[in-house]
């Protein structure tokens, strides 16, 4: 889909120039203010893991938020269900950067209420603005060739330089846990503590393997270790003294003297 043009930032507001006082429950949509209703479980479980996968997805260069408010225009100032943003500050402003992109989580009934939404981040210049329609379990995504909604594919992604992988929108229309989605996006990512975990996980199999093939060794040779060696061998973790052994038993060392 053709991403919109941005237009001219200085005939806006800044993004995080407030028309409506934070927290106070209400957002204002072409002149209109509007109160923002806390969620049943249906929505409430989407903002949930629509928030998890946007911190996760997020480039190394951007952020995500959840209801954070952006000024849109003179008379607009209103919240996303959940933002994807530049982490560098505005140059002139010194302010936050206008999202570059939206989410809404709807209903059939709301939808056309976050149409106005998504036209209006449009305008102000976010490139790209979904809809997760929670009852229909569909993705959707603002055309500005049509102004108004297009239907995702059920097997399409979400491709965007924003965006650290492609993010499937079954993933985020799903019902079911964001766990897998989240762990392939902090993967691409090269997240430290996964990385030390597969490290772990590597050596600790690379070990095993190691300590499988000495009991194979000693019983290959007609002198099987007993059960107390066989736990002692299986539970040595280090390599250098795993890989001594090998080489021990290979050239005659029979398990008591493995030391």
């Amino acid at each position: 889909m053709a991403m919109a043009t941005r237009p001219d930032s200085s005939r806006f507001p800044a993004p995080d120039e407030r028309l409506v006082m934070p927290e106070c429950g209400y957002e204002i949509v072409g002149g209109e203010v509007f109160s923002v209703s806390p969620a049943h479980e249906p929505h409430g479980s989407r903002h949930s893991k629509l928030s998890a996968l946007l911190e996760a997805y997020a480039g190394a260069a951007y952020n995500a938020a959840s209801d954070m408010l952006t000024r849109t225009g003179q008379r607009e100032d209103f919240a996303p269900d959940g933002s994807v943003y530049p982490m560098a500050r505005d140059p002139i402003t010194g302010g936050r950067q206008l999202e570059e992109l939206a989410f809404e989580v709807v209903s059939s009934e709301s939808l056309a209420h976050a149409g106005r939404k998504a036209a209006s981040l449009i305008r102000r210049g976010v490139r790209r603005v979904f809809a997760i329609d929670v009852e229909r379990e569909r993705g959707l995504e603002w055309s500005t060739a049509t102004d108004g909604w297009e239907i995702l594919g059920a097997d399409s992604v979400i491709d965007d330089p924003a965006l650290v992988a492609p993010l499937p929108v079954r993933d985020l229309v799903s019902a079911g846990s964001a766990d897998d989605a989240v762990a392939r996006a902090l993967l691409a990512k090269g997240n430290a503590v996964v990385q030390r975990a597969l490290a772990t996980r590597h050596a600790e199999g690379k070990a095993e393997g190691k300590a499988e093939a000495i009991i194979a060794v000693l019983a290959a040779r007609g002198v099987p270790p007993s059960e107390a060696e066989r736990a002692r061998i299986l539970a040595t973790r280090d390599d250098a003294t795993l890989q001594r052994w090998l080489e021990a038993v290979a050239r005659g060392a029979d398990a008591q003297t493995l030391r």
